[in-house]
């Protein structure tokens, strides 16, 4: 696990709202913190749609909605002209992206045992942080997985030209 702080905001602000530069995330939760509080459970609700729809997997393949879904209406709820007072954000990474990642690595206890790469965007009015971590069906004492998305995740930040530094 390991924590970012964001050197260039509206860089990140336009790539994270903007762009499909995290649109390999699903949203798990989300809050928005403007003239109201918005909370955002990400889960989805599949008794939202009919039998068949719900028998389609094309439709309804994960738990959790896509960001790129969520994105709009997060922007939406941001965008004005008064920057919002906070925001949190919890992303998991899509799972075939999770898996690629883990594909060389010889984990202790198999993929299995992960559920999520998560990654956690809080920004409290003037900064914007980025906490990496991994979500687990059970303790794993093999740290690979953890390592492995941090470095995943700063190659991500270097590709989308993301100025951060640790923290």
């Amino acid at each position: 696990m390991k924590a970012y702080r964001i050197n260039d905001l509206k860089n990140f602000m336009n790539k994270l709202l903007l762009s499909e530069s995290f649109d390999y995330f699903l949203l798990e939760e989300g809050a928005i913190v403007t003239y109201n509080t918005f909370r955002i459970d990400g889960r989805i609700q599949k008794d939202f749609y009919t039998k068949e729809e719900q028998e389609d997997f094309s439709l309804c393949p994960y738990d959790f909605s896509l960001w790129k879904d969520m994105r709009p209406i997060c922007l939406q709820l941001i965008k004005g002209k008064r920057t919002p007072l906070s925001f949190k954000f919890v992303l998991h990474l899509l799972p075939e992206h999770m898996k690629k990642i883990m594909s060389d690595a010889a984990v202790e206890g198999g993929e299995q045992q992960l559920k999520a790469f998560t990654l956690t965007i809080k920004y409290d009015g003037n900064t914007a942080s980025l906490m990496t971590g991994i979500s687990t069906n059970t303790f794993v004492m093999d740290k690979t997985p953890e390592q492995l998305w941090d470095q995943a995740f700063q190659k991500f930040m270097e590709k989308n030209q993301l100025l951060w530094e640790e923290i």
